[in-house]
């Protein structure tokens, strides 16, 4: 009787992939350890889902927490069964209280786009209920930390909202309709018609009703003419740069000197091989500017642009 053996082949996939979890760092419940101050993130300009565009759920009466990442589940689960064991508590880390606090205002807002003050307390007090290893130490309830920053995360989460344009919260400011929205308008209307108007009081004012000119603007793409008579502020330079920033979220001040600065080597070279009489202006606009600080930099590019352009 023969016995004939053949190697056994494995093959290897040709591109393995590993799974990295994070390891989980617990703190002692006897511990003063602070809970951790949810602050802006960049990770918060990540994409949206496309299942949180779709609300259409009343509130529940019964809060569920929904299921996270698969990183997030598994370090919740550790930390729960740590906790049930050795009673400790897991330390949040900043990734993860933002992937936490991301999914539950996503949940939220699929119900309400402004919450009230009952409803985030309810969602901070399932959140603890549900996930025990994520009670604050330091507060007496043990969720309040968790409704306070989910404050915070809803309101940016309704920013990215309305910059996608949900009409829930670009037309209803602050959860107010549109009459409200139109009174604050005249407010500005007839602040503005004074010699010396509030500028506090038309900044408040035109922050407040940003949904409702946003709404004319993009739905009725309205006249020049049509803005200034019922916008008037919007056509101050103040209310220009905070405009801007409401629209993009940047400072256009800021925004626009540091495009200026980082374009200002190659304008200059530029202005440099201009010829002809513009080329002579602008040989002396070089000239007369001698130093390199930033502001004589920019002067030199803002008067050498528009004289290039004028030639």
């Amino acid at each position: 009787m023969h016995c004939v053996t053949s190697p056994i082949s494995l093959r290897l996939p040709e591109k393995p992939t590993i799974k990295i979890i994070p390891m989980i760092e617990l703190v002692p419940i006897s511990g003063d350890t602070e809970p951790y101050s949810d602050t802006s993130s960049q990770a918060d300009t990540e994409i949206l889902s496309s299942s949180s565009l779709d609300r259409s759920f009343q509130w529940p009466e019964v809060f569920d927490v929904p299921k996270f990442s698969v990183d997030v589940e598994y370090r919740l689960r550790q930390g729960n069964l740590l906790y049930l064991r050795d009673g400790t508590y897991l330390k949040v880390t900043k990734e993860l209280k933002h992937d936490i606090l991301e999914k539950l205002a996503e949940t939220m807002y699929a119900f309400k786009a402004y919450p009230a003050k009952e409803d985030f307390e309810a969602v901070a007090k399932a959140l603890v209920q549900t996930h025990p290893c994520l009670k604050e130490s330091g507060s007496s309830s043990g969720w309040n930390g968790w409704k306070n920053s989910l404050k915070f995360k809803m309101g940016n989460y309704r920013t990215k909202m309305r910059q996608l344009g949900r009409v829930d919260v670009t037309v209803n400011g602050e959860g107010r309709d549109d009459h409200n929205l139109e009174e604050a308008r005249q407010v500005l209307v007839n602040e503005m018609m004074k010699t010396k108007p509030n500028g506090s009081l038309v900044k408040k004012e035109m922050d407040l009703t940003f949904a409702l000119r946003r709404k004319e603007v993009v739905l009725n793409k309205p006249a020049i003419s049509q803005m200034l008579h019922r916008w008037p502020a919007l056509f101050t330079e103040s209310q220009v740069c905070y405009e801007f920033t409401r629209v993009v979220g940047k400072s256009l001040q800021e925004n626009f000197f540091d495009e200026l600065d980082r374009f200002s080597p190659r304008l200059m070279d530029l202005f440099r091989k201009k010829k002809g009489l513009t080329g002579q202006l602008l040989a002396e606009l070089l000239r007369q500017t001698k130093t390199t600080e930033p502001t004589d930099i920019r002067c030199l590019c803002l008067w050498g642009i528009a004289c290039h352009l004028g030639g």
